[in-house]
């Protein structure tokens, strides 16, 4: 009669709390993948409706700072003022570029493309590596997967899952007990990435611009364009701010004029005197 070791029944049921785990694993993944690609993409759009307005509305509003400076050159206040307002505008000048090169096509990823990724996820994951080398090693198939996964390349997605599935790395040979010890090492890097992905989650739809989706969505169902409203709503601001502006720029035109003819000189250099 065969008896079986102790360590070997313990290994067993180990593997299978592992494999639960794997694929919980790669859910969890899977998930965040799809979550950060769709405010990605959320992102965008606001950023192209709404957030373009939002970046032509602090340029405005620095160059009334700087129209105000000219009347008091010396008001330390409006000197910083005016510093902080075109950093802002700067930004967000940058934000609004960048949306406009981003390619925002519809995050779908299909069901062929999520079992992919799920299959290769709970194998390669770097939480199961034991070894800082190997652990790198996983961290660039990783990100090779997650990058054709968001790029939607199933023929990647496909040829990557087969090349590691006929990889010599799950070749296995160790003894019982070092299969054990690799097993409970395992169990508990997965569980700290779980807790670690949760964490995640929790802070992405925790945020802003998550609870602006949110809003966006259910405005959506009940027939409303909230990101309509709110360009419309910016786009009157930004008028109104153009006017104001405008009324500087004429104030200061008509000091410099009068400057000019009274005393012959430029305003710059009749206030150094």
């Amino acid at each position: 009669m065969n008896s079986v070791l102790p360590e070997q029944i313990e290994l067993d049921k180990k593997l299978k709390v592992l494999d639960r785990l794997k694929d919980r694993l790669a859910d969890h993944e899977e998930e965040m993948i799809d979550l950060r690609a769709e405010l990605e993409q959320f992102e965008a759009q606001y950023t192209m409706q709404v957030g373009r307005l939002y970046a032509e509305q602090d340029e405005v509003d620095a160059l009334i700072a700087e129209e105000e400076l000219k009347l008091v050159p010396d008001d330390e206040e409006i000197k910083r003022k005016v510093e902080e307002l075109r950093r802002r505008a700067e930004e967000s000048a940058e934000r609004a570029r960048a949306a406009e090169e981003h390619e925002a096509g519809e995050w779908v990823p299909t069901a062929e493309a999520k079992k992919a990724y799920h299959d290769l996820a709970r194998i390669i994951h770097p939480d199961l590596a034991l070894d800082a080398a190997e652990k790198d090693r996983r961290h660039g198939l990783m990100a090779e997967l997650n990058q054709a996964y968001s790029s939607r390349d199933q023929q990647r997605l496909n040829k990557l899952v087969h090349d590691y599935r006929n990889s010599p790395d799950l070749v296995k040979g160790d003894s019982v007990g070092d299969e054990l010890v690799r097993a409970i090492r395992q169990i508990y890097q997965v569980r700290r990435r779980l807790i670690e992905l949760v964490d995640e989650k929790q802070k992405l739809v925790s945020s802003e611009l998550f609870d602006l989706h949110l809003r966006v969505n259910a405005e959506a169902a009940e027939g409303r364009d909230l990101l309509k409203q709110m360009s419309g709503r910016a786009q009157v601001h930004i008028t109104k701010s153009k006017r104001r502006l405008l009324n500087l720029q004429n104030v200061n035109a008509a000091q410099e004029e009068y400057v000019k003819e009274k005393f012959g000189m430029d305003i710059e250099d009749f206030r150094k005197n």
